[in-house]
């Protein structure tokens, strides 16, 4: 038998809070306020998502820097679809390692936003990705009528024979894979995510050019109807399981496949808009998964789905032909490389740029992820660590990055896995990333990262359908914020404080103030409600 050990601070239960904190002292019974507020702060110091108290926030030195914003919640932005991260094959690998209760507890942290973190958009891989146990396909060699097209690969479970990395490893449920595992946190109580699904290459027997089996390389012309088709029978046979796909990339990293070590191909800005165009935009509306007549109904495509650095080079050939721009619901895109987005003011400008060229099609961030130092997995967060991108300090990297996005237009925000081994595996390419929960799967121990944490301090308080709104005042270096209304008529605020000192820090709604202290490299959500 394992033993279970879970290495975590977890969510407070709302049964042991017996009192709700409101800013600025108490509110007159004759004259209450029109909002109650919560504090929830993440920090170096070690609080995770911890629930302050009134002396937590109560400023204690005159020398703190001190920093006024207003909250206009009648100025509204972009609608927000979610927050979260990636089901991969490696995720359901490690999730079948341990037992079922622990499993259920995991999923239920990582999807229940009352006893977790919420997770509200998520993306999984079509056809094998860097996270799988090995390269796979879903039809047979050669099979240009796809007449072998099944999607068992992602259901048929494990043999412990994929790769090294997954030999001598107990699995308490070998069946359990992909597909299962989407299906259980869609049954996590109060769950409400959306998926998007992403090829990393198509089979071999379809491109040329490659280095190995499914990397590098690019998809021939003559199989564009083939692979369109083939991406729209994946929609189909995933909706017949259960599961609705809500948005589709055409590729993964379609500009990554020169030097590739795992599944990639190469789709260059013009070849992009041709498959497009031509095959991928009428098949999905043949098959009836896109509405031409309100692309916001069915499948949603969006393009790109690879760095943010060079987006708006890349979709401009799209959206600046109707033909092919009729079918894109918007951009996807990635942070790579993460050590110049502070450099690059977290490419902002490449952002506005794109919102106002294209202000009908919406921009969601599709990846991010670290490499993992396995001998310090949660204190590499808080460092400076090296990642095959640079040295930077990451929770400070998606923190800014997060927000930047954010205040600039982006409408959701996603991590690669969900969830990896305390290793950073399984990945057969040597890849190990880090991940918001990682699990050691021999002896069952679960970890959730600052990561986890600092997600939820957007999935958790920002719901599906709520609005960015304008939060004006003062600017000051190292702090940064953004503010949110969601559809019950709360309020979130993030306020992530980089600097080595406590920022006071007040809030105006309404001709009223609430006021809160955020620790030194701390990010804190003001959550206000109405009584």
């Amino acid at each position: 038998m394992k033993s279970v050990k879970i290495n975590s601070l977890t969510f407070l239960n709302a049964s042991f809070i017996v009192a709700l904190l409101v800013f600025m002292g108490c509110s007159s019974k004759q004259n209450p306020k029109k909002y109650t507020a919560k504090i929830y702060q993440t920090s170096y110091a070690g609080d995770r998502l911890k629930l302050m108290n009134s002396n937590d926030i109560k400023s204690t030195s005159e020398e703190n820097k001190r920093v006024s914003l207003e909250i206009i919640p009648e100025n509204e932005f972009q609608k927000y679809i979610g927050f979260g991260a990636s089901f991969t094959e490696s995720s359901a690998w490690n999730l079948a390692t341990i037992p079922v209760e622990l499993r259920k507890e995991v999923l239920t942290k990582l999807f229940s936003h009352t006893k977790g973190a919420g997770f509200s958009l998520t993306r999984t891989h079509i056809n094998s990705s860097d996270y799988s146990n090995n390269h796979y396909t879903y039809v047979d060699d050669n099979d240009e009528d796809l007449s072998t097209f099944s999607i068992n690969e992602d259901l048929k479970g494990f043999s412990g024979d994929e790769n090294e990395q997954v030999k001598n490893i107990d699995l308490v449920e070998s069946s359990y894979d992909i597909i299962p595992m989407i299906l259980e946190a869609s049954q996590i109580e109060g769950a409400d995510f959306k998926i998007i699904a992403s090829p990393w290459s198509p089979p071999s027997w379809m491109k040329a050019g490659e280095t190995s089996t499914m990397t590098n390389g690019s998809l021939m012309p003559k199989y564009y109807p083939v692979w369109a088709k083939y991406l729209s029978k994946y929609l189909s046979e995933y909706a017949a399981k259960g599961i609705d796909i809500w948005a589709i990339t055409p590729q993964n990293e379609p500009l990554h496949y020169h030097d590739a070590r795992w599944d990639s191909n190469g789709f260059t800005p013009e070849q992009g808009r041709d498959f497009l165009k031509n095959h991928l935009g009428p098949q999905l509306v043949k098959d009836g998964h896109l509405n031409l007549d309100n692309l916001n109904e069915g499948v949603k495509v969006l393009i790109y789905d690879h760095n943010k650095s060079v987006m708006n080079d890349y979709v401009n050939p799209t959206y600046s032909d109707p033909e092919a721009a009729k079918y894109a619901w918007g951009t996807a895109f990635h942070w790579y490389a993460n050590s110049e987005l502070d450099d690059n003011n977290f490419y902002t400008k490449e952002l506005d740029k794109l919102r106002k060229d294209w202000p009908n099609k919406a921009m969601i961030h599709s990846e991010s992820s670290i490499d993992i130092d396995e001998k310090d997995p949660v204190g590499q967060y808080f460092r400076e660590s090296t990642d095959y991108a640079g040295t930077f300090v990451p929770f400070e990297t998606y923190a800014y990055d997060i927000i930047s996005d954010l205040n600039h237009g982006t409408q959701g925000y996603v991590e690669w896995c969900v969830i990896l081994s305390h290793k950073g595996q399984p990945n057969p390419y040597d890849n190990f990333n880090s991940a918001p929960v990682l699990i050691n799967p021999e002896t069952d121990a679960v970890i959730y990262t600052p990561l986890y944490y600092l997600l939820s301090h957007f999935s958790k308080f920002i719901r599906p359908d709520a609005v960015r709104i304008d939060l004006k005042g003062d600017v000051v270096d190292g702090l940064i914020y953004t503010a949110a209304k969601n559809t019950d008529g709360s309020i979130a605020i993030v306020v992530f404080n980089k600097n080595d000192a406590p920022t006071d820090v007040s809030f105006t709604i309404d001709d009223e103030v609430y006021s809160s202290k955020i620790a030194p490299k701390a990010m804190q959500t003001i959550h206000l409600q109405k009584p």
